[in-house]
């Protein structure tokens, strides 16, 4: 976007903000750790983007509102379009920040997240460049020892339900900062998932949505005002926004008493050749946190009704500022520097894949897995080597069913576990080669051992179904009749 265009963008925002009746601003600050938060001041038409910033940023006392100075301003006037004829424009939507500015603009778009996430872009920009601090996209918790846990992962793998531990208290469930003392959270609320949200599966979030809340998409009742949480008829990504505080174990302020002792990478694997829990070594870490790979959940996104393979950079692709290789160097020299233990956590499917008869990995196996990360009883125990990816899993796990460890012993999909694993190790390496240039010979052979031989193996049987297609097509452009007598290719 040019700063011509910008300019028009900031005139059409602020122009539109100044016919309202009334106008909501929102000061608060982005950053727990005062030597590193930033002022934010919010300008919007929308009492409920007021009352969502409100609780997703961290509350000023009054006598920090007195002097009050913002560092960055959201002009919010979501409620109308940006013009789509301008230079560089392609749509009514337009959120963009000048950071030369310090200011943000939202047209066209209503979701409230924008904001949100626009600040988490803010500070995947500032800190590294101003302070050398590593921004997270990850949710954290602390023990009762003072251990820290910090859990990187894309929606729907867990971050949020996984890090909302009633043993350990919350750090933050989404964004961070790793300094030289420690972690702190960006955020003063929690942006929790509701769909099938019940008391018994989790009473933390459940009991967080009280009066100040904002629930998003949600369908309720509206004489008893009673919210049906299994009801997906908007959308399966039903949402919470509540402030931190809301959470009966929170540590508040948000920054840990020290460095994190296990990172984990969480993801969501639909094809069930990953293990559910594996230990990585720092050039692992970076290898797979730069691949970001989950499989996209139903729900999350429009249009997602069954799990896809995606890969997001340091599992925060869209707001990063900065190129992902240099996020993973100051990660893995956090884990050398503070003797961290890595993790890749698999909540994905178990015995086979999504769509080939599996099961998605019990959340009580899960949370047996981490109960073994903290207690230190997984770091002591015997390992061995999975193929391809070269991972090294355990041969036992307190509580979790030994066969369950190793994807190859718990193998009973219709699928050919082989293929599906080549087929997986192909679409990690075929997505890193943008990352390439900028890696290291080790980063890279950190990666999944594909040979030559087994990728063209890999792609025979889908190389084989676009054939039978393309001639499928051919045939119905020859034979028209066939379309209309309703024998059209099916593809």
């Amino acid at each position: 976007m040019s700063p011509e265009v910008w300019r028009i963008n900031r005139e059409r925002a602020v122009d539109y903000l100044n016919t309202r009746n009334r106008i909501y601003v929102v000061d608060g600050f982005a950053g727990w750790d005062p030597r590193y938060r930033i002022n934010v001041r919010v300008v919007c038409a929308r009492a409920y983007h007021a009352l969502f910033m409100r609780n997703m940023l961290i509350r000023p006392s009054r006598a920090e509102l007195e002097h009050f100075h913002p560092d960055y301003v959201i002009y919010n006037a979501g409620s109308f379009p940006a013009n789509r004829w301008t230079e560089g424009m392609t749509s009514a939507t337009s959120v963009a920040i000048n950071f030369a500015e310090k200011e943000m603009v939202i047209l066209g778009t209503e979701y409230a997240g924008e904001m949100k996430k626009g600040v988490f872009t803010v500070l995947f920009y500032e800190m590294p460049v101003k302070h050398n601090v590593l921004t997270l996209h990850s949710s954290a918790n602390q023990g009762k020892d003072g251990d820290v846990t910090v859990f990187f992962g894309l929606s729907g793998t867990g971050k949020t339900t996984l890090s909302a531990d009633p043993k350990r208290a919350l750090i933050g469930d989404d964004e961070h900062c790793w300094t030289d003392t420690g972690v702190f959270n960006i955020e003063g609320g929690c942006y929790a998932k509701c769909i099938g949200l019940s008391a018994e599966k989790e009473p933390d979030i459940f009991n967080a949505i009280r009066f100040g809340s904002v629930l998003e998409n949600v369908v309720f009742n509206p004489e008893t005002r009673t919210v049906d949480y299994d009801d997906s008829t908007l959308t399966e990504n039903t949402r919470c926004a509540y402030p931190i505080e809301y959470i009966e174990n929170a540590k508040i302020p948000c920054i840990s008493d020290g460095h994190p002792k296990n990172i984990i990478l969480l993801t969501c694997d639909a094809r069930g050749v990953l293990p559910p829990i594996s230990k990585l070594t720092p050039e692992q870490t970076m290898f797979h946190f730069i691949s970001g790979y989950t499989s996209k959940m139903a729900g999350t996104e429009d249009g997602v009704t069954e799990p896809q393979a995606t890969f997001s950079s340091c599992f925060a692709q869209p707001f990063l500022a900065l190129h992902p290789m240099r996020y993973a160097r100051m990660l893995a020299d956090k884990i050398r520097e503070h003797s961290a233990n890595a993790w890749l956590l698999n909540t994905g499917w178990v015995g086979a894949g999504a769509t080939t008869g599996g099961k998605r990995c019990p959340l009580k196996y899960t949370r047996a897995i981490l109960d073994a990360i903290h207690s230190g009883d997984l770091a002591k125990a015997e390992y061995e080597v999975y193929d391809t990816f070269n991972l090294h899993i355990p041969t036992s796990c307190p509580g979790v069913p030994s066969e369950l460890l190793n994807p190859k012993t718990s193998w009973t999909g219709s699928a050919d576990f082989k293929q599906e694993v080549t087929k997986l190790g192909v679409l990690f390496n075929d997505n890193f080669k943008k990352y390439a240039d900028e890696a290291t010979p080790e980063v890279i052979a950190a990666g999944p051992a594909v040979a030559a031989a087994k990728v063209e193996e890999a792609v025979k049987p889908a190389a084989a179904a676009v054939g039978s297609v393309v001639e499928q097509v051919k045939a119905a452009v020859a034979e028209p009749e066939k379309v209309l007598n309703g024998n059209a290719p099916s593809s």
